[in-house]
């Protein structure tokens, strides 16, 4: 779905605590019964029917029909405005910009903090996708008592920061890593194009001793990024190469590391074949050109995503892993006019007519145009 920020100006603090007893039930409860919502968020059941009907009619929560009781779940608009709220509260956000990409599970938005840095804002929508293997994905999602993409997502966004952290304290070239809570990620904003997008380069040879270089450089730091493609490497005008999009990486140590390694290496090889007609006969080989030298793995262990948590990701991860090929695009697409809008699309806010909030004098808009989040009218007390 995509994000609106607007309304979070307006809920209250009773919307706010439905939410988040909606979140708090969901770790036991696959449909979260109306009474656990009520006694949770401490509103007497005359009141919290008029909350849950605003926030379901603004597709926060959402009524599961044929239960055996009256129950909701927390939808991923709701999830959204829970990150939201706390991220503005840290002050890591403060207005919402225009949608700038869109991934298989993923969605991308400028953001602008309180001094009016701009960042970018990416919120994790696993589950999205169908699959064509998503009957073994849900298998695996049935033995968590309290299945949900929400969780998975979380996690997902968990390991992104995590990773981004240790990568940039360690000189590698992936953004600045800002805030992270529950599915969303801040990072830097950096003045780069995709290299899906890119259709001419001056010396390819040279990009692509450079991308070598990174897939050996982080192998030799124990770590491996398993979806190193065009779609996730931007380049700045000086042809150098910004890493990003971290859910996928595993150690060294892992099981099917050589494999991860060779991915990643081939879908480079392949890219540069396809797009720029540059085939090198030198690429790095795991057994060969890689020699621990760092423990990064060990520090986002120690960062605090724990092994159990990365297991659980891993399993979506490889549930998944035969639909990978989907990022490899064929080469009729490749040189067609329009290969640049395969996965990442631009979008910009246009007025609605039919927006009740557009006809407001008291909608804050800041320099950029962006809109202000203004947390003063919500005085939540309750810890999320």
């Amino acid at each position: 779905m995509k994000l609106d920020a607007k309304l979070l100006r307006y809920l209250t603090n009773d919307d706010f605590r439905v939410l988040t007893a909606t979140e708090m039930g969901s770790r036991n409860h696959e449909v979260v019964p109306t009474q656990l919502i009520a006694n949770i968020a401490q509103i007497r059941q005359s009141g919290i029917h008029k909350v849950i009907s605003v926030l379901a009619k603004n597709n926060l929560i959402a009524k599961v029909q044929h239960t055996k009781y009256d129950g909701y779940r927390l939808t991923y608009g709701g999830y959204d405005y829970l990150a939201l709220k706390t991220m503005s509260k840290r002050g890591s956000i403060n207005s919402v910009g225009n949608q700038i990409g869109v991934g298989k599970e993923s969605d991308i938005y400028l953001v602008a903090d309180e001094e009016g840095n701009q960042h970018v804002l990416k919120l994790q929508r696993l589950g999205r996708t169908s699959f064509r293997n998503i009957k073994q994905t849900r298998d695996y999602l049935r033995h968590r008592q309290t299945s949900s993409w929400l969780y998975m997502s979380r996690l997902a966004a968990m390991k992104e920061y995590a990773f981004m952290q240790v990568l940039y304290n360690n000189g590698f070239p992936v953004p600045k890593p800002i805030d992270q809570n529950r599915h969303c990620v801040v990072m830097g904003l950096i003045d780069a194009y995709p290299l899906c997008q890119i259709h001419d380069l001056a010396d390819p040879g040279k990009l692509y001793s450079s991308l070598m270089n990174l897939i050996v450089r982080l192998a030799c730091a124990g770590l491996i990024h398993g979806d190193f493609n065009e779609f996730n490497i931007l380049i700045r005008d000086d042809d150098e190469p910004i890493l990003i999009d971290f859910p996928q990486m595993v150690s060294t140590s892992h099981r099917n590391a050589e494999m991860y390694f060779n991915r990643d290496v081939e879908c480079i090889r392949v890219f540069f074949r396809r797009r720029f007609q540059y085939e090198s006969k030198l690429y790095p080989v795991f057994t060969r050109d890689t020699v621990r030298e760092f423990n990064l793995d060990v520090e986002v262990a120690a960062s605090g995503f724990t092994r159990e948590q990365q297991k659980e990701l891993e399993s979506y991860m490889e549930s998944r892993l035969d639909d990978d090929e989907e990022n490899v695009v064929p080469d009729d697409e490749l040189e067609g006019e329009n290969s640049s809008e395969i996965q990442i699309e631009e979008y910009e806010y246009q007025d609605n007519v039919d927006d009740p909030f557009m006809s407001l004098d008291n909608v804050k808009i800041d320099k950029l145009g962006n809109y202000i989040l203004d947390m003063v009218r919500l005085p939540l007390e309750l810890t999320v």
